[in-house]
């Protein structure tokens, strides 16, 4: 059961940990921690590991790293790959926002994707326990999502979120302070970038990295057509001659490479909006769908999505915040919103 969180203090956090990226926002200072989900760890000649790096530094040695370093993202499609690394990863960031005093044991709220199994949330809460947390409570994301797009979802009315997220696309229909319709699917960002390796690789015989393919989305991706095309040089390794060599790829190449996964999502939305009681769909037909997460950023995206269900769609004001600060606001008022949080 629940249990009530009263007279927060000040060290107690709210974890959006992420595929991508983990941000912690602290009671009354906002978002103190925004980075990469990654962890870069060295093993010695006996199989011991020893962190080197965490956050935005690890990220930077991706792909570039001798035998002996490993750049480890421990989150894969929104749950945790790594259990060890995930809770080195938690404790470096808990006690980095406390100056490293140990001593501290914060009260934590930590956002899930919707749908994970039990075995899958105890380990979310554990890894956050021996990382130094005195009680953990979760809330599943497309309701952080929805508080943090800032959504009416305590009142009597229908709200449909969707956060695209880095491993995960979470879809939810919202009243009363509860989800009422929820999909969660494991097509998001990873699976685009790793479209757009593949379609690089099949279209150019250039193989390149998966950070060059989300710089690639971020610099020229698109779910539509522009009147514009966008154009930006890629180099990589030719894999038939093993040569380094430089091609041009346009937008219409990434809206080529991306039409997969993006229809997918649409897909999924699709079947949500087939699922919602006629009076909240009545409510989604006038409010619109908002989106949120990094892919929401994706040109176009919003206009494609409202071509495929004929309904309006909007991108929150801060997508890439919009869960983390949903996580942060459940903390502030946990007395309020404490159906939206819980223990297994």
């Amino acid at each position: 059961m629940f249990k009530a969180l009263k007279g927060l203090f000040s060290n107690d956090l709210a974890i959006d940990l992420g595929t991508a990226n983990i941000l912690i926002l602290m009671k009354g200072r906002g978002i103190v921690v925004d980075e990469p989900s990654v962890v870069a760890v060295q093993v010695d000649r006996f199989g011991q590991e020893r962190i080197l790096a965490v956050g935005q530094e690890a990220k930077n040695m991706i792909g570039k790293t001798p035998g002996s370093i490993k750049a480890i993202r421990p989150m894969r499609d929104g749950v945790i790959a790594d259990f060890h690394i995930t809770q080195l990863m938690i404790q470096y960031f808990i006690e980095k926002v406390h100056k490293r005093k140990k001593f501290y044991s914060p009260r934590v709220i930590i956002c899930v994707p919707y749908g994970l199994t039990q075995v899958e949330r105890k380990a979310v809460r554990e890894s956050a326990e021996k990382a130094g947390a005195r009680y953990v409570y979760l809330i599943e994301e497309p309701m952080a999502a929805a508080l943090g797009a800032g959504l009416p979802v305590q009142e009597p009315n229908g709200s449909l979120v969707v956060d695209i997220g880095g491993g995960t696309t979470e879809i939810g229909v919202i009243s009363l302070g509860g989800l009422v319709r929820s999909s969660s699917i494991r097509t998001a960002g990873d699976k685009i970038d790793s479209e757009i390796v593949d379609y690089v690789k099949k279209k150019f015989n250039l193989l390149i990295g998966d950070r060059t393919a989300e710089d690639l989305k971020i610099k020229i991706g698109t779910a539509i057509e522009l009147d514009e095309e966008l154009k930006v040089i890629v180099k990589g390794r030719d894999q038939v001659e093993g040569t380094l060599k430089s091609i041009e790829i346009t937008s219409e190449d990434l809206r080529e490479a991306m039409k997969v996964p993006i229809t997918e999502i649409a897909e999924a939305l699709r079947a949500i909006l087939e699922q919602t009681p006629p009076d909240l769909a009545g409510d989604i037909v006038e409010n619109g769908i908002v989106l949120t997460g990094g892919g929401a950023l994706i040109r176009g995206l919003d206009k494609y999505l409202s071509a495929h269900v004929s309904l309006p769609v909007y991108v929150s004001d801060e997508p890439l915040l919009a869960v983390a600060l949903g996580t942060g606001k459940a903390l502030d008022d946990i007395d309020k919103l404490q159906q939206l949080a819980y223990e297994d």
